[in-house]
């Protein structure tokens, strides 16, 4: 089946990226998966190579690993099995129900993949010079945060290690200080977006903005290992510091919220966002080159459309009946048509609901599942027990509609500008002084009121989480802020218990615990 195929193809791909850069690759279990690589997916590498380092920003795109930790264990995505289809042994409905281990693969690939990245921009940090070792610096401290959040330890071999040396592990407290301590160097040395560093490369704009995110998560990453769940104390100073660095990505002149919603993530959203800190772009017709290499989001259309749609997917996963229906129907994040897609293809923007349509010869049809009956999108879905259409899908990054295949021109979006303006918006909830005549309610009415959802009278930390969700859904979010805010572990749409609190960091690949002694297994697992 395609669900087979795309898993498959998302790990053979993975493997591929991780030998970029590499001295050798003809010894792939042996240097990335045996005990010489619990650190790194380079070992022996000696040579800094900063293109490598950016072409690891690729494996974030894609439904497998890094993505799919991220929201598969939220409110946000799940993987129903329809009769065989999707089961996958597990994989996808672990994740979901918070019933991983060590022994888990999406857990030991996605550790092999961003420790693989993290040690290749160790050497660029350690290695490389001036403007190099600066956007080094932000690369290593964009990996080394995504291993801390996961998984709430972070190996370390410096530079000049040698091959055989076991690598040292950070605690999360002490990791997130050493990525502190890198951002602030790049954020002084690195040149502020515009000519010469684009979204495509670290720039100033991008540090701050990691910055501030760090910052707004600082109480969950100092939390006691043994309570990871917290509860959370979040220091007023860290929260004006969080002020401070939005304002300044402000205050470069360089952003500010798109006239729409859609113009961040539709086909020529490298153009037409005025949002975009740092992406990823893809391979479609008429981009310009990055370092690194392209990406791909058609992924992000494929993993939920039906066979029979225009765009021929694998019928995969959906949101969540509640997720869904936490939208008004007026918001343009909810449901949207779009020019030179809809009227093409039959698909709109946001989530595809209900009877499903598309063109043949210039007519709108009926689309038919493969039954013959029409294609009806419910809401109701099962882990364990679905049909072919049950389940609402997403549409996150429109596709042309004349160009329905692998040839997509989005860009993937890693920071943009809504985020930054939210995470001000907590901050200031949360206790930071209100600046530039801003509060946390005329940000959030703001973002609302261009996506065309009703002003809402209040901007509770509850308020703020629900927006988020609404603003941010699949950009890889989801899970930290529902920790941040101690909803992480709450019941939702096929999860009806309350998880365990430990869950909040996942476990350390039993492959790497037996590999490194000074890597101990999570509090829980």
């Amino acid at each position: 089946m395609k669900n087979n195929f795309i898993k498959q193809t998302a790990i053979y791909v993975s493997a591929i990226a991780l030998c970029i850069g590499q001295v050798s690759c003809s010894k792939l279990d042996e240097e990335v998966f045996g005990s010489k690589s619990v650190a790194s997916a380079t070992s022996g590498a000696s040579t800094a190579d900063l293109a490598s380092v950016y072409g690891q920003l690729n494996q974030l795109s894609g439904q497998y690993g890094w993505h799919a930790l991220q929201v598969h264990s939220t409110d946000e995505l799940l993987g129903p099995t329809r009769g065989t289809d999707w089961d996958d042994f597990g994989t996808w409905r672990k994740i979901h129900l918070h019933a991983v281990d060590g022994a888990h693969n999406q857990i030991y690939d996605t550790w092999n993949g961003l420790n693989g990245a993290l040690f290749q921009a160790t050497l660029v940090a350690e290695k490389g010079t001036g403007a190099a070792q600066a956007e080094g610096k932000f690369l290593r401290a964009y990996f080394a945060s995504q291993v801390m959040d996961l998984y709430g330890q972070v190996p370390y071999r410096a530079a000049s290690d040698g091959p055989d040396a076991i690598p040292a592990v950070k605690t999360r407290s002490a990791a997130y200080d050493w990525i502190i301590a890198d951002l602030d160097a790049a954020i002084a040395a690195l040149p502020s977006f515009g000519p010469g560093s684009d979204m495509h490369k670290a720039n100033k704009q991008a540090a701050q903005f990691l910055k501030a995110r760090l910052l707004l998560n600082k109480a969950v990453y100092k939390a006691d290992p043994t309570k990871p769940a917290g509860p959370y104390t979040f220091d007023a100073a860290d929260m004006n510091a969080v002020v401070a660095l939005v304002d300044q990505i402000t205050a470069s002149g360089k952003f500010k919220l798109s006239t729409a919603y859609w113009d961040n993530f539709k086909w020529d959203n490298y153009s037409a966002s005025t949002e975009l800190i740092l992406s990823r772009a893809s391979n479609g017709p008429g981009k310009a080159t990055q370092t690194g290499g392209t990406t791909d989001v058609t992924w992000a259309t494929g993993m939920g459309t039906h066979y029979n749609q225009a765009f021929s997917g694998w019928n995969g996963f959906t949101t969540t009946a509640d997720f869904y229906n936490s939208f008004e129907k007026a918001d343009a994040r909810r449901y949207t048509a779009l020019p030179n897609m809809t009227e093409v293809s039959g698909f709109n923007a946001g989530f595809l609901a209900d009877t499903q349509f598309k063109y043949d010869g210039g007519k709108k049809v009926m689309v038919k599942d493969r039954s013959g009956s029409p294609l009806i999108f419910t809401p109701d879905v099962s882990l364990f027990f679905s049909t072919e259409a049950k389940g609402i899908r997403t549409m996150k990054y429109p596709l042309r509609g004349d160009q329905m295949g692998w040839n997509d021109e989005n860009e993937f979006v890693i920071f943009r500008y809504a985020d930054a303006a939210l995470m001000k918006a907590e901050a200031i909830a949360r206790g930071a002084s209100a600046t530039n005549g801003e509060t946390a309610l005329s940000i959030v009415n703001a973002i609302r009121k261009r996506s065309g959802a009703s002003p809402l009278g209040s901007a509770t930390l509850s308020d703020i989480l629900a927006e988020r969700g609404r603003e941010l859904y699949l950009e890889g979010s989801r899970r930290t802020d529902l920790i941040r805010f101690g909803k992480f572990n709450d019941p939702v749409n096929e999860r009806p218990n309350k998880s365990d609190a430990f869950r909040v960091v996942y476990p350390i690949p039993n492959q790497a615990v037996s590999s490194n002694p000074n890597l101990k297994q999570n509090f829980g697992y």
